[in-house]
């Protein structure tokens, strides 16, 4: 073996074990709930997503631009431990979308969650301020179909507004971004 291949395998080791490193601790999938066990404010499901919400967003493509905004109505609802979220978007090009989530929230802060587009099922963890969540979901057909991975993490603000931050995967590789807020709808 040359030393030029040796050296070429050596660095494609390196690059590959730097890649690995970095999506592992240093990048936005990296993160787990062990990372907000003491943040502040603490989020409570129950009590921070209740009620007529409103969700303003915007959604970035794989190269990072934006691609799409939208706002949506949420309408939430507890019975104990189970949560009843109903969505409403309206997205800028005019189509609409619906989706309704069920949520069991168990006593040490995991939880399930299914919904008509996600096969199977969600799970996540509040863990201090931030909710993660991991979940299969599938496009609409108009949107090709495919069945995503996706990474949700809400983050709750002092003044009780949620910040929230997904990715979406397929293979691995990131095909969009989503980035929004949710807070108590205006009942005036």
């Amino acid at each position: 073996m040359s030393d030029a291949f040796f050296y070429f395998c050596l660095g494609m080791a390196l690059v590959i074990i730097t890649v690995f490193v970095r999506a592992r601790f240093a990048d936005f999938r990296g993160q787990s709930a062990e990372d907000y066990v003491d943040a502040h404010p603490h989020f409570d499901m129950r009590q921070h997503l209740l009620g007529p919400m409103v969700c303003e967003g915007v959604i970035f493509g794989p190269l990072g631009r934006m691609t799409s905004t939208f706002v949506a109505d949420f309408n939430v609802s507890w019975d104990g431990n189970t949560g009843h979220i109903a969505e409403e978007f309206r997205y800028d090009d005019g189509s609409t979308q619906n989706r309704a989530w069920t949520i069991e929230l168990n006593d040490d802060g995991s939880f399930k969650a299914l919904a008509d587009d996600v096969p199977g099922e969600g799970k996540g963890n509040v863990s201090g301020s931030a909710v993660l969540f991991r979940y299969p979901i599938t496009l609409p057909q108009d949107a090709g179909g495919f069945t995503l991975n996706a990474f949700d993490c809400m983050y709750l603000a002092p003044n009780g507004t949620v910040v929230n931050r997904s990715q979406f995967r397929k293979f691995g590789f990131k095909v969009a971004e989503l980035v929004a807020t949710i807070r108590k709808a205006d009942t005036a």
